[in-house]
């Protein structure tokens, strides 16, 4: 049974990720828009460790920056391998006498259930030392291995640089992740050497110093390897992003969300969607959007930072910028972008149109090639537009302006003042008529373009 205990979490990120080739620290890459150690650090969080220490080395700073004070960090300079970096992680631990979860920057997807198993084990009836998890992938490929009995004791772990034939036909394979007390992990990392193809310090190697001081270890075996595979490359990034988004497209069709082609639907890491909504093709949703039940997304539609509430309709080919805001059974069409606005319920902004700033009123209507002329430069204005309003087509609302309830301002007007409630406000110039002008320009030209040919 899982109890609470306090833990210290210690995240390695000072890899210097060249396969990456990117000025961006590779931990900072992201998944989902998320961050790929921030995916890792809301797993974390949810046990509510006493402590976060994450250890850093090229690119520091972006991620000193990122972290805030979210977690403290540790420099390890030089890096001499995996069992040296999490030495760099004791001074700022202190005297803390807890349990210490080792994990990796770059394995973004470990659970949370899977962490308390490691924490639950660490202290099982016989005492391990140490925990590590383990798995079995398709393809053992150059993972160090981990010897166990049936029953997750471990004999022996050994990397695969300088593992024998019998030990590389092991399928069970080190993640990497490991669980111990704080005084027997520093105890056993004081003892480790760098007698190796590498010449660095493992961290594995304080399993084996310890199953030679007679102590258990013991492994843990995750039964979905995909939670932790590592990110080393661009590849690896856009597979695991098509893992990521695989498996929330299935978590969202068991939730009663219609997915037309599931396969170009993109998610964030924090879409709410509701039972009931229908997703047509090539949709992408970014950072803060919830979609209330009933509500319809058509095809090519972006979205993020937006509330769209029951009932609702969206695009095809809409987009939806942070604060946009659709109260219950408005709608906008194709081509409609909106930032920062509130559609009231029941209000339609059908094609073409820029609402920018605004407040929309219940059951107004925008016209197509509507906007909001919200910025002048240097500060935004609002504009506000009454319930049941009409907006004719290829209207220009200069903000800050206001348009009353009930009020009609005809297509092809620039409004830069107030409409009061039931008015009609109509901004064009003077139409000129001038009877045979155009027949006269026709036989003119016309006549001039002949002669230039004969000449």
């Amino acid at each position: 049974m899982s109890q609470s205990r306090d833990f210290a979490a210690v995240i390695l990120a000072a890899g210097k990720g060249t396969r990456m080739k990117s000025g961006l620290h590779k931990v900072l890459h992201r998944i989902a828009g998320r961050a790929m150690i921030d995916h890792l650090m809301a797993s974390v969080d949810s046990l509510a460790p006493s402590h976060k220490v994450v250890v850093v080395g090229a690119g520091r700073e972006q991620l000193e920056t990122a972290l805030g004070v979210r977690a403290k960090t540790c420099l390890q300079e030089p890096q001499l391998g995996t069992g040296h970096a999490v030495q760099q992680a004791q001074a700022q631990l202190g005297d803390f006498a807890g349990d210490v979860l080792v994990m990796y920057g770059d394995v973004p997807f470990v659970r949370t259930a899977t962490m308390q198993a490691m924490l639950d084990r660490l202290h099982g009836d016989d005492n391990p030392a140490a925990v590590v998890l383990a798995f079995e992938p398709e393809d053992a490929l150059a993972y160090g291995r981990v010897i166990a009995d049936d029953a997750g004791r471990i004999s022996k772990m050994v990397e695969f640089k300088d593992a024998d034939e019998a030990e590389r036909a092991c399928r069970l394979c080190n993640s990497g992740l490991l669980a111990a007390r704080a005084a027997d992990l520093w105890a056993l990392l004081d003892r480790v050497g760098n007698d190796n193809a590498a010449g660095e310090y493992y961290l594995p190697d304080i399993v084996n110093i310890a199953i030679a001081d007679g102590r258990t270890c013991a492994a843990v075996t995750t039964e979905t390897p995909d939670e932790v595979a590592g990110i080393n490359s661009r590849g690896e990034l856009a597979a695991a992003e098509a893992q990521w988004q695989q498996l929330r497209r299935e978590e969202a069709m068991e939730a009663g969300v219609t997915l037309r082609a599931p396969e170009t639907v993109f998610f964030s890491y924090d879409t709410e969607i509701a039972a009931d909504v229908i997703i047509e093709p090539n949709v992408v949703f970014g950072p803060g959007v919830t979609i209330a039940s009933g509500a319809t997304i058509r095809a090519f539609s972006h979205l993020e930072g937006a509330s769209v509430g029951e009932g609702c309709e969206v695009g095809p080919y809409a987009r939806l910028r942070p604060g946009a805001v659709l109260e219950k059974g408005s709608k906008v069409g194709n081509f409609v972008e909106m930032k920062k606005a509130v559609l009231g319920e029941g209000a339609k902004a059908n094609h073409l149109t820029y609402l920018g700033d605004a407040e929309i009123g219940a059951g107004a209507n925008i016209g197509a090639g509507t906007i909001t002329c919200n910025y002048d430069g240097y500060f935004k204005y609002k504009t506000v537009i009454g319930e049941r309003a009409f907006i004719g087509s290829n209207s220009a609302l200069i903000a800050p302006v206001t348009i009353g309830a009930d009020a009609i301002v005809a297509a092809g007007s620039a409004v830069s003042r107030d409409v009061a409630p039931g008015d009609l406000r109509m901004v064009r110039a003077e139409q000129a008529v001038k009877p045979g002008w155009a027949d006269r320009f026709h036989d003119t030209m016309k006549k001039k373009k002949a002669a230039e040919k004969k000449a």
